[in-house]
């Protein structure tokens, strides 16, 4: 009986609700994709799988029902043409832009303050930014109008792997204490996420682990964690997920704080890990080898990360990093040892046997069925088994090395016609149907997701 044990080659894996996030747009047009040439798609960063606009809203509607979608369909052509996806922060206050809300909104009557580093000051203090008031009722009805055209185009669409609602605080983030500092409670974050909700019904929606929860509830045992679990728990109820924002922007046990938030959801929904902007973390020492972002990766059970610096000078110097965080980062579905028979009849059944493993700090979200498939020698398919009672979402995930894995025995009838020979046995997961969909850590891999085990002959019925 033939078996193989096949090593698991390192190779980053490009596959569905997982990998790294490019900031193309951060609050605003010039970083950090503006370098690259429009012929650029970054192929040699290794796992790179989501390219995220996050910029104001004043860039999208800067006239009332008149849209600028180009500033994010044009380059997100270049990403989507390669089977990659693109994400979307809607911002309505920024640090470095006077408004960041259309200043029509403002005109239209929505209240606001204007700000500078924390301070609310006159309209005519040089460099001041307007904040709109997050519950003013103009303020919400114009966002509205304006979510509901966003989601006419990209609500449900397959190109689109999440939205954040970020149309509250400073960058997005939900907090105001580097804008006017006034203080918003979780009745407004809520209002925030039924506003994006209403629109966006398909789109998977994230929660930003800074948006205000108001003040604290009774907690069961003291802790700051059981006052804030209002609006995380609202959030999980609404069917959000989790991102944490700004990762290493402090050192010496701070680099994170939210960690409590992530089994709330990584169990069924994607983890979004964002780390501070890479140079000025490196430059503060707050970065040091970065290992840090590596064991929030762990600690959150994280399926996405980001790339927040210009990509390919982050890259240089952490490429050691990226490379392991590739092997942990969302799901690595391994192959430990698969066997068959070495002869078997057209028309009788063919027994598989399997042991699969979740290498991946997050279950395979996105599930798949494990097929095995017969190819002649011009490459043609003559055989597809499918083992339709095995999702791969089931694998359990666990430190590094220590997960537990399962095996599998799948029997199932050859075509009676099927001519005599040799035929190559490959292996795959994805669709009820036999389509690869998942990547796997494996050599010989074919164009189309499946990969070589070895032979079978096929002798006549």
């Amino acid at each position: 009986m033939p078996s193989t044990e096949p090593a698991d080659a390192g190779a980053a894996l490009c596959n569905p609700g997982m990998g790294w996030v490019l900031h193309y747009y951060d609050n605003s047009l010039d970083r950090y994709g503006s370098r690259l040439d429009a012929a650029d798609t970054l192929d040699d960063f290794p796992g790179l799988g989501v390219i995220y606009f996050r910029l104001a809203w004043a860039y999208l509607e800067p006239e009332e029902g008149c849209f600028n979608w180009s500033v994010v369909d044009a380059p997100a052509q270049r990403w989507l043409a390669k089977g990659k996806q693109i994400a979307f922060r809607f911002t309505c206050c920024e640090s470095g832009l006077r408004y960041a809300t259309p200043e029509w909104v403002k005109e239209a009557g929505a209240k606001g303050s204007y700000f500078r580093r924390g301070d609310v000051v006159s309209a005519d203090e040089p460099g001041a930014c307007w904040e709109p008031d997050y519950d003013d009722p103009v303020f919400l009805e114009k966002l509205g109008g304006f979510l509901a055209a966003a989601a006419a185009r990209y609500d449900g669409s397959p190109e689109v792997a999440f939205v954040d609602v970020g149309s509250q605080g400073v960058w997005g983030e939900g907090h105001t204490f580097w804008s006017t500092g006034i203080p918003y409670g979780e009745q407004t974050a809520r209002r925030h996420i039924d506003l994006h909700c209403r629109h966006f019904r398909q789109t998977l929606l994230v929660l930003n682990d800074d948006l205000p929860s108001g003040p604290p509830r009774a907690p069961s045992q003291g802790s700051q964690e059981d006052g804030e679990k209002g609006i995380v728990l609202y959030a999980r109820e609404r069917g959000l997920t989790l991102r944490d924002d700004s990762i290493l922007v402090q050192g010496e046990g701070k680099e994170y704080f939210s960690v409590w938030m992530a089994p709330c959801f990584y169990e069924e929904r994607p983890v979004i890990l964002e780390c501070e902007h890479y140079g000025p973390s490196r430059d503060r020492g707050c970065w040091r080898d970065g290992l840090m972002y590596l064991q929030a990766v762990e600690d959150y059970r994280a399926s996405y990360a980001s790339i927040h610096w210009w990509p390919r000078e982050f890259l240089a110097e952490n490429e050691e990093l990226v490379r392991r965080i590739n092997r942990r980062l969302g799901y690595r579905l391994q192959l430990i040892v698969a066997s068959w028979p070495d002869r078997v009849r057209a028309g009788a059944p063919l027994r598989v046997r399997c042991r699969w493993r979740n290498a991946g700090v997050a279950p395979c979200l996105p599930g798949g069925r494990p097929a095995v498939t017969l190819k002649n020698a011009a490459g043609g398919i003559v055989a597809v088994l499918v083992d339709e009672a095995f999702d791969v979402r089931s694998l359990p995930v666990g430190p590094p090395g220590q997960a537990g894995t399962v095996d599998r025995e799948c029997e199932q009838a050859l075509p009676a016609d099927l001519a005599p020979g040799t035929y190559g046995v490959y292996v795959s997961v994805g669709t009820p149907t036999g389509t690869p969909r998942i990547a796997l850590p494996m050599e010989e891999g074919d164009s189309e997701g499946r990969y070589r085990l070895g032979e079978v002959n096929v002798a006549q019925g």
